[in-house]
């Protein structure tokens, strides 16, 4: 069975040696993902070229996505390595403490203008949201706070205004060093951490083109003010990850499930990827099987039609990276079964304005009303499959494309399997022959079952998809 959510799989110690991934990939990982925070770039070279030379000997393209670190506001270190605070204790962040000075009753900052953009009655949460300090007063360069929920701090924690409001941009010197790598390496996707709207989003791009970087923009939302300007955020980005754990700690526990609907619902109006991270199978870090709580969690997101899931520490240092992959591989599956999230009514009253569009959604439309079995397109910039995606449907939609670097975005689309075929050398009749062929040697489909076929009259032209066809596989093909 075709299994429609992508899975992405982090990189790092637990996995990175040629074999696992390896492994990974033939577990079925569909995009890797980088993160700049944790590795050199060295160490990011000799990983892309493990993968692509391991795809291109396995026969399947995987995608490659880097996770730009962004400007994380962080506590300085203690001189012991950690501290334990109580409720009702005084503390202090001092923005003029150096590193390693810090004590139990102080501790530096990386963000030295946080004093200016904090005052009495705010809250900062450290520590993934465990630690609460209610700011008392701001002294100078002394934020001076009394501890409202404790327990251990260590060094080096992150720093979060409970919601939202600290301005600090969100490119760093390192992130604009690592676009333009990432456009030496040729990643596919590039994620920006930490924006707060689209402008962010448009100065990333200026960057990525004075690098001369094609990475497709990731927009991870993961502050508040990211949900005041959402729409104009999605918009400008080419798809959007949910990162639960930083806006978790910024809007709180309890109103996340319906920011991660909305987010999703929204992503897919704008014919936008989108993908949840965070502590997706956390306890498989250690353990073998997930939780009864983590497949709900898995199951929940392919069912509300998210294009991918991201495991993190997972696969990244977790002791099971493989296993992983085939527990979100088999809940998937079975969240897909449900007839839920095999239909859909979305657009039907929609009056479309592009060609490309209008094929595609009567391709979907007659995809989830006849028999058919499986969707051809042949694309040039992967326009079409995607806008097939943003539909629901149990029919598996395969992408034909000559170019490489658009199979490689092709891996992040829900229900798209992409396939390499450099179809210039063929007519129309001929480039039809071809992708039947594959479906039937993939077992995808037999004499006599019914698929789309969708094209443009013109090899080369981005957007250019202006044919649908409906044929039977044996039967002789009309131009």
């Amino acid at each position: 069975m075709h299994r429609r959510t992508k899975i992405i799989a982090t990189l790092g110690p637990a996995s990175s040696t040629p074999a696992l991934i390896k492994d990974l990939i033939q577990a079925g990982i569909d995009l890797f993902r980088i993160n700049f925070s944790h590795a050199r770039s060295d160490d990011y070279k000799i990983w892309v070229e493990t993968i692509r030379h391991i795809s291109k000997a396995i026969g399947k393209e995987v995608g490659i996505l880097g996770d730009l670190q962004g400007p994380k506001i962080r506590i300085r270190s203690f001189q012991e390595g950690s501290i334990v605070l109580k409720e009702g204790d005084h503390f202090i962040l001092d923005a003029e403490l150096s590193e390693h000075a810090g004590t139990s009753k102080k501790v530096g900052l990386t963000y030295k203008t946080l004093p200016q953009e904090v005052g009495r009655g705010d809250s900062l949460l450290v520590s993934d949201g465990r630690i609460e300090l209610l700011v008392q007063k701001v002294k100078g360069k002394q934020i001076i706070c009394k501890v409202s929920m404790g327990g251990i701090l260590a060094s080096r924690q992150g720093i979060h205004k409970k919601g939202g409001g600290v301005h600090v941009a969100p490119l760093t010197a390192e992130d604009k060093r690592n676009i333009h790598l990432a456009a030496h390496l040729s990643f596919d996707y590039l994620a920006l951490s930490f924006p707060r709207s689209a402008q962010d989003l448009i100065k990333a791009r200026k960057i990525m083109t004075v690098a001369q970087c094609s990475s497709a923009l990731i927009a991870k939302v993961e502050r508040q003010e990211a949900l005041n300007s959402l729409d104009e955020l999605i918009e400008a980005s080419d798809g959007v990850m949910v990162a639960r754990g930083d806006l978790g700690v910024e809007i709180g526990d309890a109103e996340l499930p319906a920011v991660q609907k909305r987010i999703i619902h929204r992503a897919r109006h704008f014919d936008r990827t989108v993908i949840i991270a965070t502590q997706m199978m956390e306890s498989m870090i250690e353990n073998t099987t997930p939780t009864r709580a983590e497949v709900f969690d898995v199951a929940n997101a392919a069912a509300e039609g998210v294009d991918a899931v991201l495991l993190s520490a997972e696969t990244a240092v977790g002791k099971h990276p493989v296993k992983v992959i085939e527990a979100v591989h088999r809940i998937c599956l079975g969240a897909e079964r449900e007839r839920a999230t095999q239909v859909s009514s979305h657009r039907l009253e929609k009056t479309f304005v592009r060609i490309d569009q209008t094929i595609a959604m009567a391709a979907m439309y007659a995809a989830n009303h006849a028999s058919i079995k499986a969707i051809v397109t042949f694309t040039e910039s992967g326009a079409t499959p995607l806008l097939m995606s943003r539909i629901n449907s149990p029919v598996p939609i395969f992408g034909f494309t000559r170019d490489l670097a658009t199979v490689r975005k092709m891996t992040l689309y829900r229900d798209v399997i992409p396939i390499h075929l450099d179809f210039t050398h063929y007519n129309a009749v001929q480039l039809g022959e071809r992708a039947i062929h594959e479906l039937v040697k993939r077992k995808v489909v037999q004499m006599g079952d019914w698929i789309i076929l969708t094209r443009g009259d013109i090899v080369g032209i981005h957007g250019g998809t202006n044919r649908i066809k409906i044929v039977r596989v044996g039967d002789a093909l009309g131009a």
